[in-house]
C-alpha cells in the first residue's frame, strides 16, 4: 500500500479501542498530565456499541482510577445483595452452599451493571479531561518506524471495492502516529493478534485459552423479579461435552442478563454451543423465571480464560496490550472489568513516566513489572488452576480441588503449582467419527429462538458492499478437510449464523454471510485448520448493543 498517501497525525498516544481498558488509559493520561495530546479510536459506531459483558463489576479499578465516582453519577446503581450458585441436572438442580466459597468469590460490594453504559460514562469523563474520543474509526493496519517499532495506526479507510483493493470512492484514511500506542480491542483483536505474532509475544506462555459467551437481557415478570441477585449454574445441559456454565443477573426496571459460557476446548465438534444456551433456557428453574416475559437483546463475545500463565508479554517496541488484548478475566469470578480499568491505568502511568523522561517508541517495561506483580497478576495468580483442572479433570474433580486450591492461593501458597494448559482450542477439536452428532430440540419461539431471528436483536449490520471480513486463507479447505473430517464445525460454533455448507447441483459450498457478524471472534479461534482470520471491517459496522 506504499503509493497510498494519507495524512498523518501526531500525538503522545494513541489508543485502540474505548473498552474500559482504553478508557482508563486516556483518563489516566490526562489526570497525570493535562497538556498531553491523547486520542481514543473507536471501532464501533458510538462508544459501548461493542461492549458485552457478564455485567458484575467489581468498583476496585473504577475506585483506583476515579475515586469520588459515586458523585460523578458513575451509572452503578445495582449493588448484588445475594450470590446463588446451583449444579443443574435435566430436571432439577442442587444449591451449593456459599460457606465452602473461597473468599474471592464473594460479590458482596460488587455492582450488577450495563458495561456498555459504563464505558459511555468514562468517555464523557475522558471528554471533559481533554481525550479526543473518535467512534466509527477501524484501525485497519499498524505503522511500523525505521527500527521496527509501532509507530502509530491507520484509522478510517471506507468505501473498499469488494475485493480489498482502492476504488474511485475509497476514503484512504489517515495515519495516526504516537510516542506509544496502546492496543486495548479486546479479545483476539485484529492488530494485537499482528503484534504478538510479529515480536514472538507468546513464546514462553501457555496458549491462551477462550470461551464463548452469548447473552440476552429479558424484561420479566415484575413478581419475579429481584434486583441485585446474582445466579450462577453450572452442569446441565453441557454435562461432560463441555466446560461451562450460566448467569443470571437481576438489574433494574424489572430486566435479567442471561448469559452462557461454553468454553471452546471442547472435542466434539458436533457440538452446538449456542444451541446449548438454547436448551438450558428450557430448565424449569430458569423457563419459569423467564415465562410471561420477552427477550429484548442478544449478543455474543469471546472470552479471555488461559489467565495467569497465558498471558503474553505485553510490551514490543512503541506498543502495548492492555486489558483482553493480554487476557485478565478472572475464570472462576468470570470478571475481568476490573483488571481491565488497572491495566489502562498502569499503562498510562507507565507512558507518562517515558515521556516526561524524554523517551518514546521503547519497550514500557514498568508496565508489565505493574501488570504481573501488581493487583492484577495476584488476582489472577489465585485463580490460574481453576481452567487447567477443569479441562484436564472435568467439572466434580475441578470443583473440588479448584476450591482447594484457590483456598490454599488465599493463604499465600498452592499445592499443585502452576498447571499447564496444553493445547489451543482449535487443536482440542477431535475428528467428527469419534463422536456421536447430538438432536437438539428446535426452538419454541417463546423460551428459545434460532439464530438469525436473535441476531436481529443485536442490531448488527455491515455495508454488503466492502470486503469480507472473515478471510479464509485457503477458500477451499472448509469443504475439502473440514467438512470430511470435523462436519465442518464453522456452522455450530458461530453464535451468529454466520456460516454455512449449501449443498447444490455442484456440490456442497462454503458460504460466508459476514453481515450477520456480531465480532465475537470465535471463528478465529475455534477452527481447527486455523484457516478463517477475523480482520476489522470499516468503521460503525458491526453490532450495536444497546446496554449490554
Amino acid at each position: 500500500m506504499a503509493e497510498i498517501e494519507r495524512e498523518a497525525m501526531e500525538y503522545d498516544v494513541v489508543i485502540v479501542g474505548a473498552g474500559p481498558a482504553g478508557l482508563s488509559a486516556a483518563i489516566r493520561l490526562k489526570q497525570l498530565d493535562a497538556d498531553l495530546n491523547v486520542v481514543v479510536l473507536e471501532k464501533g459506531s458510538e462508544v459501548g456499541a461493542h461492549i458485552l459483558s457478564g455485567a458484575v463489576l467489581d468498583p476496585c479499578g473504577l475506585d483506583a482510577l476515579i475515586p469520588d465516582w459515586k458523585e460523578k453519577g458513575a451509572p452503578l446503581n445495582v449493588p448484588v445483595k445475594d450470590d446463588n450458585f446451583y449444579m443443574l441436572g435435566e430436571a432439577g438442580q442442587i444449591r451449593i452452599p456459599n460457606f465452602p466459597m473461597p473468599p474471592l468469590m464473594n460479590n458482596h460490594g460488587n455492582y450488577i451493571v450495563s458495561m456498555a453504559n459504563v464505558c459511555r460514562w468514562m468517555a464523557e469523563q475522558a471528554e471533559e479531561l481533554g481525550v479526543e474520543i473518535f467512534p466509527g474509526m477501524s484501525c485497519s493496519e499498524l505503522v511500523y518506524g525505521d527500527n521496527g517499532e509501532v509507530k502509530g495506526v491507520v484509522a478510517g479507510v471506507f468505501g473498499l471495492e469488494a475485493d480489498g483493493s482502492y476504488g474511485p470512492n475509497t476514503e484512504p484514511g489517515m495515519e495516526l502516529h504516537g510516542k506509544y500506542v496502546f492496543l486495548s480491542e479486546g479479545v483476539r483483536g485484529s492488530l494485537a493478534k499482528e503484534v504478538i505474532a510479529k515480536y514472538d509475544l507468546q513464546k514462553g506462555k501457555e496458549p491462551q485459552k477462550f470461551g464463548v459467551g452469548m447473552k440476552e437481557i429479558w424484561e420479566i415478570d415484575p413478581a419475579k423479579h429481584r434486583e441485585g441477585s446474582v445466579t450462577h449454574t453450572m452442569g446441565w445441559p453441557l454435562g461432560g461435552n463441555a466446560g461451562g456454565g450460566s448467569f443470571i443477573y437481576h438489574l433494574d426496571n424489572n430486566q435479567v442478563y442471561v448469559g452462557f459460557v461454553v468454553h471452546l476446548n471442547y472435542k466434539n465438534p458436533h457440538l452446538f454451543p449456542y444451541m446449548e444456551f438454547q436448551r438450558f433456557k428450557h430448565h424449569p428453574m430458569v423457563a419459569e423465571l423467564l415465562k410471561g416475559g420477552k427477550r429484548v437483546a442478544y449478543g455474543a463475545r469471546a472470552i479471555t480464560e488461559g489467565g495467569y500463565q497465558s498471558m503474553p508479554k505485553m510490551v514490543a517496541p512503541g506498543v502495548a496490550l492492555l486489558g483482553c488484548s493480554v487476557g485478565m478475566v478472572n475464570v472462576p469470578r468470570i470478571k475481568g472489568n476490573h483488571n481491565a480499568m488497572l491495566s489502562g491505568k498502569a499503562a498510562a502511568e507507565a507512558a507518562h513516566a517515558a515521556i516526561k523522561a524524554g523517551r518514546q517508541s521503547d519497550e514500557l517495561i514498568d508496565y508489565e513489572t505493574e501488570v504481573r506483580s501488581g493487583p492484577i497478576g495476584k488476582d489472577l495468580k489465585k485463580v490460574r488452576n481453576v481452567k487447567p483442572m477443569w479441562s484436564k479433570w472435568g467439572l466434580t474433580a475441578s470443583l473440588a480441588l479448584g476450591g482447594l486450591d484457590m483456598w490454599t492461593n488465599t493463604l499465600g501458597f498452592s499445592l499443585f503449582g502452576t498447571l499447564g494448559h496444553g493445547k489451543t482450542d482449535a487443536a482440542a477439536t477431535e475428528d467428527a467419527s469419534k463422536h456421536k452428532p447430538i438432536d437438539y430440540p428446535k426452538p419454541d419461539g417463546v423460551l428459545s429462538f434460532d439464530r438469525l431471528t436473535n441476531v436481529s436483536f443485536a442490531a448488527t449490520n455491515h455495508e454488503e458492499s466492502q470486503p469480507c471480513h472473515l478471510r479464509l486463507t485457503d477458500p477451499d479447505l472448509p469443504v475439502k478437510v473440514n467438512l470430511p473430517k470435523y462436519d465442518e464445525p464453522a456452522q455450530r460454533y458461530c453464535p451468529a449464523g454466520v456460516y454455512e455448507v449449501v449443498e447444490d447441483e455442484a456440490g456442497p459450498r462454503f458460504v460466508v454471510n459476514f453481515q450477520n457478524c456480531v465480532h465475537c471472534k470465535t471463528c478465529d479461534i475455534k477452527d481447527p485448520s486455523q484457516n478463517i482470520t477475523w480482520v476489522t471491517p470499516q468503521g460503525g459496522d458491526g453490532p450495536n448493543y444497546p446496554n449490554m
